[in-house]
């Protein structure tokens, strides 16, 4: 072994020391890593966006069948400058003098409006209920699905811990015994070959540790990561892995599953939202009835105006009553005239209209409505059957992984006593001459994968509780 793979070694090693200072005294639980998962994670926070967004859609369904109210107060000016023309009073074209004028007018108004009989707009309101609560069965099923996936990957960066620790005493004892074959070997008592064996041993162990090593590191990042933090800062993990099996009665199972799944219930407030929703598309055919009005308040008005006196162009021509034509010819502008002034003022204006509507023609708008609802509740449909459908497989699927988890935990500790037993016998052997150095490095061997599968069983198990627990609505 050169000096830079002990130095890797040791690398790990301390790294592993180490992480036990980052976050203080108290290492991170499954309990706690799940708290944290269920407040940061990805998956929560769109699920969380999701239940915004139907709440968003609930308001606007309410908009279409509450009153709206606004108030509005409005302050205007008008000038004209240099308006002349021609006025006709009857047969007569008489030139209007150069006049100016300016207005100016305040309105404070008050106006209302609402849809008292839209059945497309009530029913489109029970359908974002249904949406809404769909959403918020969706967050549960979220968080349920959060909790299963970092309890796994708990169990996994705990199972990678263990398998570390036995890869590392895997490797002190291959050690130990290629220290034992070289003395062997330099006496003469073992072949060459022996020794050769024992330092390929060494070698594998020695990889095997690195590697078991950095899987613990490749773990950790990957709850960090479902964490939503730093790897640095997820600090120690709570290592003990304890297992307490149960008994569960599957029809039982299922029975509670239909019951408590939460995605289950957020697909039928889906589908019950798309049923809704595709009615309200085909009632926005029929008529409805609304009602409007506005109200303004103290409105005021005041004007000037100054008048310039004739002031045309050219000669004219007036023709009086008896059909004698006069003409007269241009003039200078008159003197100006005193300027006028006046107002005006309404203590209030009252307004108010119901109607009867009818989208007769929308240019196919309600059509295009009715199908993109069909299309919701077609998919809406299928999801709630699928689950249903599948319902039965996940819970006996879980119900069976949990067993084989058990059975594969009796197998394991059955084999790590006989490789324990194998391996104390084969000592004795080896003390009194009776085998070989082989012999002993294969019982120790064997003990050390006996020692994986144990650590492997027992974190199988805890992963297939947390599946049962979520299959059965009880993630959490």
């Amino acid at each position: 072994m050169t000096r830079t793979q002990r130095a890797t070694a040791s690398g790990f090693c301390l790294s592993a020391m180490l992480w036990a200072g980052v976050a203080g005294s108290q290492p991170l639980t499954v309990e706690r890593a799940v708290q944290i998962a269920l407040e940061k994670n990805t998956q929560m926070v769109g699920a969380l966006a999701s239940e915004i967004d139907a709440r968003g859609g609930l308001y606007g369904a309410y908009s279409a069948v509450l009153p709206q109210l606004s108030a509005s107060l409005s302050r205007g000016s008008s000038k004209t400058t240099g308006q002349t023309g021609t006025q006709l009073f009857g047969t007569f074209a008489v030139p209007s003098p150069l006049t100016d004028n300016t207005g100016y007018s305040t309105t404070p108004s008050i106006a209302g409006s609402w849809s008292v009989l839209n059945l497309s707009a009530l029913k489109q309101v029970s359908s974002a209920r249904s949406a809404l609560k769909a959403s918020q069965f969706g967050m549960q099923a979220a968080r349920s699905t959060v909790a299963l996936q970092t309890r796994q990957q708990f169990y996994n960066v705990v199972s990678a811990y263990h398998l570390a620790g036995v890869a590392d005493v895997a490797l002190k004892l291959a050690r130990d015994n290629e220290r034992r074959v070289r003395a062997l070997f330099e006496v003469g008592s073992v072949s060459r070959s022996d020794l050769l064996s024992a330092r390929v041993q060494t070698a594998n162990s020695q990889l095997d540790s690195l590697t078991a090593n950095q899987n613990v590191v490749n773990q950790r990042i990957a709850l960090a990561q479902a964490l939503a933090m730093r790897e640095t800062e997820l600090g120690d993990v709570d290592t003990l892995l304890t297992v307490e099996p149960q008994e569960f009665d599957e029809p039982s199972l299922l029975v509670e599953a239909s019951k408590s799944r939460p995605d289950l219930k957020a697909a039928e407030a889906q589908l019950n939202s798309g049923r809704l929703g595709l009615t309200a598309a085909r009632l926005a055919r029929l008529p409805y009835v609304s009602v409007s009005g506005s109200a303004q308040f103290d409105l005021r008005s005041s004007f000037t105006q100054q008048r310039f006196g004739v002031f045309p162009a050219d000669s004219f021509d007036f023709a009086d009553g008896s059909g004698i034509v006069h003409r007269f010819p241009p003039r200078t502008p008159s003197v100006v005239d005193p300027k006028t002034s006046g107002r005006s003022q309404s203590d209030r204006v009252l307004r108010g209209e119901i109607a009867l509507n009818w989208d007769i023609f929308d240019g196919f708008s309600t059509d295009s409505r009715i199908a993109s609802a069909r299309a919701r509740l077609l998919r809406a449909e299928e999801n709630r059957d699928a689950l249903r459908r599948n319902l039965e497989a996940e819970v006996h699927q879980a119900l069976l992984q949990y067993r084989q988890a058990i059975e594969r935990q009796s197998v394991a500790n059955s084999a790590y006593d006989s490789a324990r037993e194998n391996l104390k016998l084969t000592q004795q052997k080896y003390n009194v001459g009776s085998t070989t150095i082989l012999d002993l490095n294969t019982a120790q061997v064997n003990l050390t994968r006996a020692a994986a599968d144990q650590i492997s069983a027992l974190a199988s198990i805890r992963i297939a509780e947390a599946q049962l627990y979520r299959v059965r609505g009880q993630a959490e």
